[in-house]
């Protein structure tokens, strides 16, 4: 199985940090194929703008859908953008790594998000959600939240977690991709030492399972790419 973690938080000392190693330990031991993207470690840019593109169709006015469609057409993604299209279209699964900031991702996530999945190559007005290029590929986020559970909870102070990452899962969606349940670590900063190893060992034993459960990706949605 080909996996694609996507990962970002700016402390290599972080709980984040400990579960994207051990996400890609467990699954070099299951002899997944793995790719990832550690966007602090790769100097990711998140800020749109002309450098995603080698190419110009508008040189007067930035219109980002305009410019997606033109380097979609013209073969003409700066390479960095170029790059982490291809891990999505290479992926069985992609896995989101990374911690919930202000009910949402970090920053540097978000702009991924808004570099990569461009207009005419991910998706467009005929590939969505369900007829998505990317229909036959799974997805996950697996991320940490400052505070405990109890916040988290139908009524409780932050309120349900899973309506709070309604609007991330919803964007991974509509490329076409299924999101499975996430992998939740609440208030990690917060538990005994006991509480976080557990919770990095349950978390190999569900990436596991996600091996053998989630199918295979069929190429015959995705666009035709000369040379791989």
């Amino acid at each position: 199985m080909n996996v694609f973690i996507v990962y970002y938080h700016p402390e290599e000392k972080s709980f984040n940090h400990a579960m994207f190693q051990r996400a890609c330990e467990t699954l070099k031991r299951e002899s997944a194929d793995l790719k990832t993207s550690d966007l602090k470690a790769m100097k990711f840019d998140p800020m749109p703008g002309r450098s995603a593109y080698k190419t110009v169709k508008d040189p007067t006015c930035f219109k980002q859908q305009i410019e997606e469609l033109h380097a979609t057409e013209q073969n003409s993604f700066a390479d960095f953008i170029e790059e982490e299209i291809r891990k999505m279209e290479w992926c069985d699964l992609m896995i989101w790594q990374f911690p919930m900031w202000w009910f949402g991702l970090p920053s540097v996530l978000k702009g991924w998000t808004e570099r990569v999945f461009a207009l005419g190559r991910v998706y467009n007005g005929a590939h969505l959600y369900e007829n998505g290029l990317f229909k036959d590929k799974r997805a996950m986020l697996s991320f940490t939240t400052g505070a405990p559970a109890d916040a988290y909870k139908e009524g409780g102070l932050n309120g349900d977690i899973h309506k709070i990452i309604l609007p991330i899962r919803r964007g991974i969606e509509f490329l076409g991709f299924s999101v499975l349940e996430p992998n939740i670590v609440f208030a990690p900063a917060h538990i005994s030492e006991e509480a976080r190893k557990k919770a990095l060992d349950d978390y190999s034993v569900r990436i596991g399972e996600l091996l053998k459960t989630v199918p295979a990706v069929s190429s015959k949605n995705l666009p035709c790419k000369e040379n791989g």
